[in-house]
């Protein structure tokens, strides 16, 4: 999983390791972005329709009050207003708690570019919503799902900014299965509520890992040259005062 891929990094500003941890989250971004348009280029061929309404009968064939209940928790979870409200807590726990300046640019950045993002990528493919059975009605274009590309951004960049401030190996796990059990869940609620085809959620996740790891990978080049940035700035402002 990208999520893994990411944050299996020991200290990301340090320079012995930054030019290969660079490369690794270009990798990733590269991969996501063909992943992406692999599931596009299915869609438009109609060749996902019979996997997608496959996975739609065997997720909805679950369906009882109960279940139907947590499944609407999750999908409250990743809507607009408690993903801005987990972003407000976010933006002050890394500003006020953690005193980081530079990765509250990076959250910011990313969690304000994943929704916009998927607007421009639903008006571009405008995929009408599955019409098959329904739990709760929403309007909208279906592709891709933006309740997957808001789950996987911010747990994504979460799961990231944390990593290094778990030293130990349980403790790194537990962020792993914490963060991936929610937007797992989150999508899922999305296939069994009726309002996305399986493959929105897919290409949902594969466009935010395209998002959030060329964030990552600009920020991180960032950090390797700001020293360089840094010295430059210094000399031109001496010549300057010159």
């Amino acid at each position: 999983m990208g999520i893994i891929w990411l944050t299996s990094m020991k200290g990301f500003c340090n320079m012995d390791n930054m030019r290969f941890q660079v490369t690794r989250v270009f990798v990733v971004s590269v991969v996501s972005l063909m992943f992406f348009s692999l599931v596009v280029m299915l869609i438009r061929g109609d060749k996902l329709v019979n996997f997608d309404h496959a996975i739609i009968e065997s997720v909805q064939s679950l369906e009882a009050p109960y279940i139907t209940s947590i499944m609407k928790f999750f999908t409250e979870i990743g809507s607009t207003k408690i993903v801005v409200f987990l972003c407000l807590f976010i933006i002050f726990f890394l500003y006020k708690v953690l005193h980081h300046r530079s990765e509250l640019l990076l959250f910011i950045g990313v969690v304000v570019g994943s929704p916009i993002l998927n607007l421009l990528l639903k008006e571009i493919f405008r995929r009408a919503r599955p019409d098959l059975h329904r739990l709760i009605e929403i309007g909208g274009y279906s592709f891709p799902s933006g309740h997957a590309m808001n789950a996987f951004t911010v747990y994504g960049i979460l799961t990231f900014l944390l990593w290094r401030h778990i030293s130990n190996r349980s403790g790194r796990t537990l962020l792993i299965l914490f963060s991936s059990f929610f937007i797992i869940m989150i999508g899922v609620s999305r296939i069994y509520l009726g309002v996305h085809y399986p493959s929105d959620i897919i290409g949902g996740y594969f466009a935010s890992g395209f998002l959030l790891a060329t964030s990552i990978w600009f920020f991180q080049w960032y950090m390797e040259r700001r020293p360089q940035l840094a010295g430059r700035m210094l000399k031109r402002s001496v010549k300057t005062s010159k």
